[in-house]
């Protein structure tokens, strides 16, 4: 396991954003970007504009990793 979040940025709408997740959903989130083939970025807007406003964009980045990999058990 990691010590912690990690903060890292990405790029939504133009803009330069910094997002922290532990290591290990950093991994799963370029795993899965891979996977569908787009860029990390497009991937964190898709999930940014789906996103309840009241929802963190870390927050949101973590469960949609938990919900993509709990589809494909």
């Amino acid at each position: 396991m990691s010590d912690g979040p990690v903060k890292r940025s990405l790029t939504l709408k133009g803009h330069r954003t910094s997002v922290s997740l532990e290591d290990e959903f950093w991994l799963a989130f370029r795993d899965i970007a891979r996977e569908k083939d787009i860029p990390i970025n497009v991937l964190a807007a898709e999930i940014d504009v789906s996103r309840n406003p009241e929802t963190g964009l870390a927050s949101a980045i973590r469960v949609f990793i938990l919900n993509w990999y709990r589809s494909r058990s």
